[in-house]
């Protein structure tokens, strides 16, 4: 594995500068846009390169990898009160906790 696919490349659209914008989330902020989004993919690609490089060439230790594999799991302290709720209404649903605060979650950030 090459050290670049050790960090996630996120291309994204901007709404607000009409453009495909390309960063590199936790390392590097907004570096690169243009109209086409593969191009832009491959800008940032040579941006972490480069940046790779010259972490190297200062005896830097390079940032943590954010390129990696989700487990589908994680701790989330919530609160005796807020845990309550959760609890009470997926119990009004019919539904495990666990389900019905997937099922939240999921209805949350599809917008509806």
């Amino acid at each position: 594995m090459k050290a670049t696919d050790r960090y996630l490349k996120i291309v994204e659209w901007s709404e607000e500068g009409q453009c495909y914008v390309g960063s590199v989330p936790g390392w590097i902020g907004k570096c690169c846009h243009g109209d086409d989004e593969a191009e832009v993919y491959g800008q940032l690609c040579a941006i972490v390169d480069e940046w790779i490089e010259l972490y190297k060439g200062e005896n830097r230790p390079l940032p943590p990898p954010t390129a990696r594999d989700y487990s589908g799991k994680f701790i989330l302290r919530v609160g005796a009160d807020l845990h309550r709720m959760l609890a009470l209404r997926a119990l009004a649903e019919g539904e495990s906790l666990n389900t019905f605060v997937v099922r939240s979650l999921k209805k949350a950030f599809s917008g509806r």
